[in-house]
């Protein structure tokens, strides 16, 4: 299953968003649940899509085996791609990536392997210290130098979660896209910056750049 939210103050064919969200959809069932829905992204006059992904929503699962967690939701990111390039109302050439959270993790993973995007947003995002035994095809910083789409990564300066000396900056350095195309924005906050129009600003702003102007 694809939720998918277009908006009502733009033309089609639309411009898309694809969101891989943080872990509260491990948690959750229903999206109306999801509370960090980016709505700012439909206001913007873009489509926005969120994926059931194997594992997440309706398609909850108790499996532990993360490698196999997240080849399948690999391949649901592409086969989501897949059908909405059938859609006369979708741009799928003007493709975005936004990650939030966990989301942000596993975001240079999922643009290495999937090069139909235009551009990505990593929202609150950086390394994760995955165990030593570990696959290693199942840890997003092995595909980081593999990513060259243009990648903006907005974080808070005080995360505890992902501290930016050890964290935030060593994945930003790690990501293959040229110096040009990738920026690291940080802002007054923890691991969710303070103020959420600077983050909505940030967003928008690169969606602006590298997919163009809403119609």
């Amino acid at each position: 299953m694809i939720h998918l939210f277009l908006p009502r103050n733009a033309a089609p064919p639309y411009q898309i968003v694809i969101e891989r969200p943080n872990a509260l959809v491990n948690q959750i069932t229903r999206i109306e649940d999801y509370a960090t829905l980016p709505d700012f992204i439909l206001r913007s006059g873009r489509a926005l899509a969120i994926p059931a992904f194997w594992g997440t929503l309706s398609r909850r699962s108790s499996s532990a085996d993360y490698r196999e967690r997240v080849v399948r939701q690999v391949q649901d990111y592409r086969r989501t791609i897949d059908y909405l390039e059938t859609r006369e109302d979708i741009d799928s050439g003007k493709l975005a990536y936004y990650g939030l959270s966990w989301g942000g993790n596993l975001g240079p993973l999922m643009t290495a392997i999937e090069p139909r995007f235009a551009a990505s947003v990593l929202v609150s995002g950086g390394l994760y210290r995955f165990p030593e035994d570990w696959p290693p095809g199942a840890v997003p910083q092995n595909f980081a130098p593999r990513s060259t789409v243009p990648t903006i990564m907005i974080n808070g300066r005080n995360d505890f979660n992902a501290p930016v000396e050890t964290n935030i900056q060593p994945m930003f350095d790690m990501l293959g896209t040229p110096e040009p195309h990738k920026r690291l924005v940080l802002l007054d906050g923890g691991h969710v910056p303070a103020s959420v129009n600077e983050v909505i600003r940030g967003v928008l702003d690169w969606l602006d750049r590298y997919l163009g102007p809403v119609r």
